[in-house]
């Protein structure tokens, strides 16, 4: 591993030390729960997704909930209620899920959701007892055009503001936030290690794993690790399905999304160009060869890479050849 790899793996335990401690100390009261965004464009956790506005909030399956909103115009919205966190002993995995699709919206756009582990009428999100966080994906199609959903959390029944901070409340959450960067890190640092093992492929992931990570189960995800001479390229071709969304992405060796602020490092379903078969041909080179879906190695010479199928039936499987650049 070189400078810049080690360089970038330090700030990312800097990055997982600012989400652990907002997640387990400033916002970890399931009496009184704040959306807040743990994953965002400085925030990068397991290949996180470019088109995503995540959002999350500590709950207590022994509580109901209201999720109030407006759908907005964003392509995709899901809510998951999740046990367990990374570092953590006991069970970990997804309890319940819902799509916008599935909802009953108002006229104007609003609704509300019941999370609870009671069956409720309606717009329900089911829990467990144990459960202990919910997670909220927006995924864009165009997000210079779509209008996120506005949402907000309470729990039911509460209206006295929260109880004063103790001393035990701070040891739990400080001891919590420590294990969160230290599984995290150890996680997903596996999982890329793994992914080494067969450089330049991108099988299928394991959906059972991709659950207790807590993943989306609408998703297919399709996870390898490339390594590129300077003067190589990655080719990958694939005929997508017919499903909501995918997307192609490039990612640094600890799992998180190269910097799509400045580097075009992803491709959706709507952003892509296609054969006229319906298949596609996707590009990974250190540089612009002046075709169709090139995507940025953003300074790396290697890392993880995902890609991903929302709601599709068939999960075809992508093949992958290295390439040198004047072949393109």
């Amino acid at each position: 591993m070189d400078p810049f790899e080690r360089a970038e793996g330090f700030r990312y335990l800097s990055r997982l030390t600012r989400v652990a401690l907002e997640s387990f100390v400033e916002f970890a009261d399931p009496e009184f729960p704040v959306l807040r965004r743990p994953s965002h464009e400085t925030v990068k956790i397991g290949a996180d997704n470019p088109d995503n506005h995540y959002e999350s909030a500590a709950i207590r399956g022994a509580y109901d909930y209201r999720i109030r909103g407006t759908r907005g115009t964003i392509h995709y919205l899901g809510f998951g209620t999740y046990a367990g966190g990374y570092g953590e002993d006991g069970r970990r995995g997804q309890d319940g899920y819902i799509e916008a699709k599935n909802l009953a919206v108002a006229p104007d756009g609003s609704f509300e959701i019941v999370v609870s582990a009671r069956e409720h009428p309606g717009n329900w999100l089911p829990m467990q007892p144990d459960s202990s966080l919910l997670i909220v994906r927006q995924t864009y199609r165009d997000r210079d055009k779509e209008e996120i959903a506005k949402l907000s959390i309470e729990r039911i029944g509460t209206k006295a503001g929260p109880a004063p901070l103790t001393a035990e409340f701070l040891d739990t959450g400080l001891a919590r936030a420590a294990a969160y960067v230290d599984g995290t890190a150890a996680l997903f640092t596996d999982w890329s290690e793994g992914f080494a093992q067969r450089k330049n492929e991108l099988p299928k992931f394991d959906s059972e794993v991709a659950a207790a990570a807590h993943g989306d189960p609408n998703i297919c995800y399709f996870h390898g690790y490339w390594e590129l001479g300077p003067d190589q390229a990655l080719v990958i071709e694939v005929t997508p399905p017919k499903c909501a969304y995918w997307n192609f992405q490039v990612n640094n060796h600890w799992m998180e999304s190269l910097d799509y602020r400045y580097h075009r490092i992803a491709v959706n379903h709507h952003a892509a160009r296609l054969r006229n078969d319906g298949s596609v041909r996707l590009i990974l080179a250190h540089r612009d060869p002046g075709i169709d879906n090139w995507l940025d190695t953003a300074h790396h010479c290697r890392g993880t890479m995902c890609l991903r199928w929302i709601g599709a039936d068939e999960h075809p499987e992508p093949t992958t050849q290295v390439v040198s650049f004047s072949e393109l």
